[in-house]
């Protein structure tokens, strides 16, 4: 991203801290400081104002800080534990500084003992969060290109057939397929789950070969640039019975439903309810045992959320999956997954994978 963007985004987040009841924010959670600043190490933090923009580091990333931390940023190198000094970094004078709720205790504790009475610690959720759930053409651009990736690495898995390779070598070698074209890396380690072990939502890839007859569930995505995608498909290796066609007609049902309802305005409760009431009616409800979808970009799973509980509504250039499954124990289990970018009267679906039942050797 260029640095006018991480200026635009600095500049959107100081002018929501009036609100928040804040004078400046303390930024420690490293996607957001990613999002912010551009700095992909493992140990910085920054802290934004209406007049203060200032990042640090440690010497390890002091050159690497120099290249990706953009100029509007103040640097400083601080010792490994940078909240030690962090003193340096604020304004002066009567400060209430905001942090973000997902700080590790650990480090709050340390911030209460090395911060002058001068300044007051003052929670704040979901701040820069609420930045990042609203995505810039760029980075759905970034994240069409990861799904593009990835379905070019699924279409080379699967031509390679499926029947009679482990689980685990499958998943690895949809991996490294995704590498090779140029992920970062996956976004999460890819589900492989034959059988009965895909009735498991977020099962693990067995040293367990892959029969002929069953559904597959595969779940993957890449990483490119920082921004994830995410998909899931089922297939067949061979006739899976009436019953697994009918459930997976079922599925892809819900799915094609919940899509329709996309749109910026819709509630969150209410699409996740467009699939789950159509699976419930099937007389499935109680075998789908997860939202229907979450937001996703420089994390995997992010806001905003597809639940039943869930309050809100969808915001155009949120990007979210729509993700109904259903799980029989002991039997098999069919999930049908796409990412969309949420526009004013739709969404564009960015996953291009076919979703009619395929049957894969």
């Amino acid at each position: 991203m260029s640095t006018q963007t991480r200026v635009d985004r600095a500049a959107r987040m100081t002018a929501l801290l009036p609100d928040a009841g804040v004078d400046a924010f303390l930024i420690t959670d490293l996607i957001n400081l990613r999002y912010l600043t551009g700095f992909v190490g493992t140990n910085g933090l920054a802290v934004i104002g209406p007049d203060t923009r200032t990042f640090a580091t440690d010497s390890r990333y002091t050159e690497q800080a120099a290249m990706q931390v953009d100029g509007s940023f103040e640097r400083h190198e601080l010792p490994r534990d940078t909240v030690s000094a962090i003193d340096e970094l604020l304004p002066s004078g009567e400060l209430r500084l905001g942090f973000e709720t997902s700080l590790p205790f650990r480090i709050h504790t340390r911030l209460l003992g090395v911060l002058p009475d001068r300044v007051e610690l003052v929670p704040i959720d979901s701040l820069v969060e609420g930045l990042r759930a609203i995505k810039e053409p760029a980075e759905i651009e970034r994240m069409r290109e990861a799904s593009a990736l990835a379905d070019s690495a699924l279409e080379q898995l699967l031509g390679q057939g499926l029947v009679g390779r482990t689980e685990r070598d499958a998943a690895l070698e949809l991996e490294l397929a995704m590498r090779k074209q140029g992920a970062e890396r996956p976004s999460f380690e890819p589900i492989v789950a034959a059988g009965a072990h895909g009735a498991l939502p977020h099962a693990d890839p067995r040293d367990v070969e892959i029969e002929r007859g069953q559904l597959v569930v595969i779940d993957f995505g890449a990483q490119l640039e920082g921004y994830c995608s995410d998909c899931t498909r089922t297939f067949a290796t061979g006739d899976p019975g009436a019953e697994a066609k009918e459930i997976y007609r079922i599925v892809l049902e819900a799915q094609l439903t919940a899509l329709n309802a996309v749109r910026a305005g819709a509630g969150l409760q209410e699409v996740d309810s467009a699939a789950r009431e159509a699976i419930t009616a099937a007389g499935h409800g109680e075998h789908f045992r997860h939202g229907l979808g979450h937001g996703v970009g420089l994390d995997i799973h992010e806001d905003p959320r597809l639940t039943p509980s869930a309050e809100g509504e969808l915001e155009a250039h949120n990007t979210v999956t729509i993700e109904p499954g259903i799980y029989l124990p002991g039997q098999f289990g069919v999930r049908i997954e796409d990412l969309l970018a949420v526009t004013t009267d739709g969404g564009e679906v960015l996953t291009g994978i076919s979703k009619q039942l395929t049957v894969v050797d």
